[in-house]
């Protein structure tokens, strides 16, 4: 089902190209938009991954760089059971994450430091978790295409734009391909949220609710992450727009478009679905005692070095700071800014 979709994204993709050839060329440039559509859909395939970590400056870590980040996101592979990803860090204030790669064997996992100094270890498992549920799903490789053909599309209608009123022909292309690129360009985020549904969103938190074993982690995570990406600017985000659909969270500033065109559930919806499956979870006895335990021998606990027993995140309706972020570092009262303001970690993601 994931690549039959994969497969009609594609098509989409190729039919917006040739129309916009159409548009400059005629049938002879609807030919080489075909062409061109082509090769894009074969180098999105083997690359578009490259470039979206490149795109955002994510530079990979191992055990050595980031071990207690990089033993998360190798247990959490190893409940989930899949190889174990490329680990990346952004440089980037605002909490966010997301997953990229064709196939679970060449897929890799993202997160913002943002991300890493701002959330307790239990919330950044829960978001990690999500994130592998992505690529267990295959979800990854229909958004890493998604976002490099839709910025392509976009470049082709601004090449339109410009140079479709400059044809000399009595067909009136030159002034259609104009207004076109007008559509066009809300067309294609279309595609993305048609490619990339807001059901994906809900499958990703529900299996990766299961993965770490413990919803509410994931539930007080999207709060926290919902509620800075309105205050904290993800720049290269902003710079391409096309990449939104790929977050944990919407990372875009303000309200760009209305509920009808989001490429994320609300989040007040997510949270109150993993509400609904930690109830269910309860009641069933769990799945295996959450992250940090049931991941040796026997169900012995073996979290990772330093990190310790998880402590209790506190529902989504009323947030408050965790008492440790992922580092660590035991969280104080104080005034945001000032020298206790409980926020800076005992050491950053590098370890």
């Amino acid at each position: 089902m994931n690549y039959f979709r994969t497969a009609i994204l594609l098509a989409g993709m190729t039919a917006l190209f040739m129309v916009v050839g159409l548009m400059i060329g005629g049938r002879g440039g609807m030919m080489i938009a075909l062409l061109v559509a082509v090769g894009m859909n074969l180098f999105s395939y083997w690359n578009s991954d490259k470039m979206v970590l490149s795109m955002y400056g994510a530079r990979q870590v191992d055990r050595a760089s980031a071990p207690e980040y990089y033993g998360m996101v190798e247990q959490l592979a190893a409940r989930a059971g899949l190889p174990m990803p490329r680990v990346f860090i952004m440089d980037n204030p605002q909490p966010n994450a997301f997953a990229t790669g064709r196939n679970p064997q060449n897929a890799a996992v993202a997160a913002t430091t943002g991300l890493l100094n701002t959330l307790s270890r239990e919330e950044a498992a829960g978001v990690m978790a999500h994130e592998l549920a992505h690529i267990k799903n295959y979800d990854t490789l229909t958004m890493t295409i998604t976002a490099t053909l839709a910025g392509a599309i976009g470049m082709l209608a601004n090449f339109a734009m410009f140079f479709g009123g400059n044809r000399n022909n009595n067909s009136g292309f030159g002034v259609i391909g104009s207004i076109a690129m007008m559509i066009l360009a809300p067309l294609a985020a279309m595609v993305v949220q048609m490619a990339v549904s807001r059901s994906r969103e809900y499958e990703a938190d529900k299996l990766g609710a299961e993965i770490c074993g413990q919803p509410m982690w994931l539930a007080s995570a999207l709060a926290k992450i919902s509620n800075a990406a309105h205050q904290v600017p993800n720049m290269p985000a902003e710079h391409n727009p096309a990449t939104a659909h790929m977050f944990i969270i919407n990372p875009l500033s303000g309200e760009r478009m209305d509920s009808l065109f989001s490429t994320h559930p609300a989040t007040e919806n997510r949270i109150a679905a993993l509400q609904k499956l930690a109830s269910e979870m309860g009641a069933s006895g769990g799945t295996g005692g959450g992250f940090g335990g049931g991941f040796g021998n026997g169900g012995q606990r073996t979290a990772p070095r330093g990190w310790g027993e998880p402590n209790p995140v506190p529902s989504p309706a009323a947030v408050a700071r965790p008492s440790r972020n992922v580092w660590g570092k035991a969280r104080t009262s104080g005034t945001p800014g000032s020298g206790n303001d409980g926020e800076t970690p005992r050491r950053g993601p590098w370890g």
